[in-house]
């Protein structure tokens, strides 16, 4: 379900243009659904960010072609590196 609260202190409005059809297909799925249109648009939106979300750089994704390097990591300890 959505995750918003229309507080004015924590919302931008902003308006988005859609031509009649996408307009009356969201009106009729919101309905359907039984949420506002700004509801389901809002969680359409929080899809696709979630789609979107960036691979997190820690886990070492790459091309490194080494395809066993988490079964060696166990055998494989580097050496600690001074504090100094």
């Amino acid at each position: 379900m959505c995750q918003y609260h229309c507080d004015h202190a924590s919302v931008d409005r902003n308006g988005v243009s859609l031509d009649k059809a996408t307009w009356q297909r969201l009106r009729r799925i919101a309905a359907e659904r039984g949420i506002s249109m700004a509801a389901l648009i809002r969680e359409a939106i929080d899809e696709t960010i979630e789609r979107h979300a960036p691979t997190p750089r820690s886990l070492g994704v790459g091309a490194s072609e080494v395809s066993d390097t988490a079964r060696r990591s166990g055998d494989e300890r580097a050496e600690p590196r001074p504090w100094r």
